[in-house]
């Protein structure tokens, strides 16, 4: 169909629909009156209406205005007249003989903005009409041409009238027949009430009793009432002059921070004073559960106390010391009540046993115990002991020699081992022996010829090992299926192994106040002679990216695997660079890539960045995708299609480290799935910040034979500009989402990039993919407005990712 056909049917279901809609309400809509889908318009006086029409209940509830006017059959709104009108907006009602107004008539009709009560016979209107409305109490209310008597019932318009900039000319009829004007009505003995509660904070304990009075002014004299409905402690009320006594016996803690209102109200007005309740009680653990494995492996607990009480956890009866990977953690409290858990990081077979909640304030203390089990434990044999082989060559491969044999000494002499005869003894001494013999050897051998490498080996060739290259946080080389042919790599690419690596210019990114590191600088030396290279990942035009073991960088492991960036050449600018995003890396957040140190004692300078175990994003994404299948025993095949719900997860974590980059005035300008990092338990973090570029060679655009783009993921002021602030990391996040619901595809990848620049620049953007949410996509066209400021904030994208997750639980079973 061409597009004049087209937009001729679209025209013709166009009118059909609007045909359908003044179908639907002919048999309802009074003869009077004209009815749409949002407006009721009644005018004909003839045969007139005498209440407001009852159309189908959908129908009423989708109308936000109603005009009504010479309808000499009107003569009051009852409580049921509009109930059923709740997206009511503008009310007008003029030139009809309305009389009265119930006290409830807008009770349903919280959104009212606009009254119109003009020309009828309304000689009263009560303040209680309008006392549903609280602090959003109607924009504008006109009643002029009404026969309002000056008496203490409508005194109320007068405060209205004072509080309008541009106050109505309101006169009122007095008893004499005399008009007046409503702004210097003082009728006698109208006084609003006046209402004060003693004492208005009660703080007690748990089980005694308290009185509080509540005392009222006004005149006609005001009626007095607490209330108690969602009160749970017994209570009595004592009623006296212009007085009320509250009696509550047995305070209940479930009452603890609990607002009792008194109010006092006469046909002048209503106020209202409150009693704040601070019950003390003793603590309690209402709820200790078995560990449940998110984020992060988390004990959940529930705690109530007041004061607040102090928690201390106890593992196998001992107390346990809270440090960065155990530590309790608050998620929501009310006045007296904590949930939350004890979150631990990546545990092991030695977190396993009995955990104790102690919950103490003032008033005492509870308790209560769960068992938890992490992971499984090493095997062991049938006396109960490990195999010893196994953990000598542990230990031998851990350490060095010197460290090595006393570590080994003392792994023997902590483990139960039955009791040996004397000619095993003498085997087992002897055996130390030759291995301490030749552990001396080899010591000699590497400290003589091992001076020469700057990493404590000789020879790049000789800490090249067979590893699985898992990760580098800025520098990932692609395995298998994923390593780019040869027609996808550019002219400058060089052959590194078995694996084709192009050299790529790194983009000029935004710089701040650039600054060198000083003494006073918190970010950590590490030693040259404590990083172990294993495999290089890849070069870009930074210099090398190594996987490398480091010793000594944490205080509870020997050695962790990490990533190794060096700086190759050290040219001012360079260095410049290398020291402001150490610097600015030293700052840790969960969704960054968490960096080390650095290594500056020579060059090639060095940052150290953690080992990420399922390397970038876009990997394994790809690997998750629809057709991605698990092989397991060579036969059976496991699906692991990632779902909707990991797929927000991954996005809310991503958005809450931008979220961190942008409160440090950061513009990343690489915004992409290469350039975050997966770990464990579907962890992401986001990486690369500047100063290198992987094999991704035709996700960039070359400019100007040097300058690297990635214009897929840029939006048009970038481009056209190379303007680039935390507005231009929105639009990145946006296409970032795309490929997040994609599995990985390229944006535009059916475009060439000259195409792809076209697209942008004329305001076309990337289409909803097939198995993204509704709501997803709206947040990514969100991100995609080509004027940066009508795009949304970091913090709003944020907040909306997490709610959207928190409606989608994660499970991440089949992910490890």
């Amino acid at each position: 169909m061409d597009s004049g056909a087209g937009g001729y049917g679209m025209a013709r279901l166009g009118l059909f629909v609007v045909l359908a809609g003044l179908w639907r309400f002919a048999d309802a809509c009074p003869a009077s009156c004209t009815c749409s889908t949002s407006r009721i318009v009644c005018v004909d006086p003839a045969p007139g209406i005498d209440d407001f029409p009852v159309l189908t209940l959908d129908d009423m509830e989708n109308i936000t205005e109603i005009f009504i006017s010479n309808q000499n059959r009107l003569f009051d709104i009852t409580d049921s007249s509009l109930r059923h009108y709740i997206n009511l907006r503008n009310l007008t009602v003029m030139k009809t003989r309305l009389t009265s107004i119930s006290p409830d008539a807008f009770y349903n009709n919280t959104r009212l903005q606009y009254i119109n009560f003009r020309d009828n016979n309304l000689s009263t209107l009560s303040w209680r009409t309008f006392q549903n409305f609280n602090s959003s109490f109607p924009k504008r209310l006109l009643l002029s041409g009404n026969p309002l008597e000056c008496i203490c019932e409508n005194y109320w318009i007068k405060s209205r009238l004072l509080e309008e900039p541009d106050g109505q000319d309101l006169t009122c009829t007095d008893d004499r027949g005399a008009s007046q004007a409503f702004i210097t009505l003082t009728p006698p003995d109208c006084v609003v009430p006046d209402v004060v509660v003693s004492p208005n904070t009660v703080t007690e304990m748990q089980g005694r009793s308290i009185n509080a009075v509540c005392k009222a002014t006004g005149s006609p004299p005001p009626e007095i009432q607490w209330n108690l409905d969602m009160v749970s402690t017994q209570f009595k009320v004592i009623p006296a002059d212009m007085e009320t006594s509250l009696v509550l016996s047995d305070l209940s803690p479930d009452d603890n921070g609990r607002v009792i209102v008194c109010s006092a109200e006469n046909v002048v007005g209503k106020n209202e004073a409150t009693l704040q309740l601070d019950i003390h009680f003793a603590p309690s653990v209402k709820e200790l559960l078995e560990p449940e494995r998110d984020h992060h492996w988390c004990i959940p607990f529930s705690v109530k106390g007041n004061p607040k009480p102090d928690l201390q956890w106890y593992h196998e009866s001992m107390p346990l010391q809270e440090q960065d990977y155990i530590r309790t953690r608050i998620h929501e409290s009310t006045e007296s009540e904590y949930h939350g858990c004890l979150q631990l990081v990546n545990p092991t077979h030695i977190h396993n046993g009995m955990y104790k909640l102690v919950a103490t304030n003032t008033y005492g203390q509870d308790e209560k115990t769960v068992s938890a089990q992490f992971i499984e434990p090493p095997n062991f044999n049938h006396t109960g002991n490990a195999n010893m082989g196994s953990v000598f060559l542990f230990y031998f491969q851990q350490k060095t020699l010197s460290t090595t044999l006393l570590t080994a000494a003392f792994s023997f002499a902590d483990s139960p081992l039955p009791p040996l005869d004397d000619s095993v003894a003498v085997y087992v001494v002897v055996g130390i022996a030759g291995v301490a013999l030749t552990g001396c050897v080899l010591m000699v051998i590497i400290l003589k010829y091992g001076r020469n490498s700057k990493f404590g080996m000789k020879g790049s060739s000789s800490v090249i090992s067979n590893d699985d290259d898992s990760a580098s946080p800025l520098h990932h080389v692609s395995n298998g299926n994923n390593t780019p042919s040869s027609s996808e790599m550019g002219p400058d690419a060089v052959i590194i192994g078995m694996t084709k690596i192009p050299v790529i210019e790194n983009p000029q990114y935004f710089r701040n106040s650039i600054s060198m590191l000083k003494s006073d600088t918190f970010v950590q030396h590490i030693k040259r002679h404590n990083i172990i290279l294993k495999r290089e990942l890849g070069e870009g035009a930074f210099g090398k990216v190594f996987l490398a073991e480091c010793y000594n960088l944490t205080p509870d492991q020997e050695k962790i695997h990490v990533a190794v960036k060096t700086l190759k050449e050290a040219n001012e600018s360079s260095r410049a660079d290398f020291y402001r995003e150490a610097e600015l890396l030293t700052n840790q957040h969960e969704h960054i890539v968490t960096f080390y140190g650095v290594c500056v004692e020579s060059d090639p300078l060095i940052m150290v960045f953690e080992y990420m175990k399922h390397g970038d994003l876009n990997k394994f994404l790809r690997s998750h995708g629809p057709d991605a299948v698990l092989i397991v025993d060579g036969q059976h095949s496991i699906p692991v299609e990632l779902t909707q719900s990991q797929m927000l997860h991954i996005a809310q974590q991503i958005a809450a480290g931008m979220v961190y980059l942008a409160s440090q005035h950061f513009v990343h300008r690489d915004l992409a799935t290469r350039n975050c990092l997966v770990g464990e338990n579907l962890l992401v973090k986001i990486g690369d910040f500047g100063m290198s570029r992987d094999v991704y060679s035709t996700d960039y655009y070359r400019v100007g034979g040097h300058t690297m783009l990635p214009i897929r993921w840029m939006p048009p002021e970038s481009i056209m500009y190379r303007r680039f602030t935390t507005e231009s990391d929105v639009w990145s996040l946006g296409v970032v989402l795309w490929e997040i619901f994609t599995y990985g595809k390229q944006p535009w990848y059916q475009l060439s990039n000259n195409e792809v620049i076209e697209c942008i620049t004329q305001g076309r953007v990337l289409q909803r993919p097939r198995t993204c949410p509704k709501e997803v996509y709206d947040l990514m066209l969100g991100c995609w407005h080509r004027e940066p400021y009508m795009r949304l904030n970091i913090k709003e994208i944020y907040g909306m990712l997490q709610g959207l997750a928190k409606a989608s639980p994660v499970y991440l079973d089949i992910l490890g």
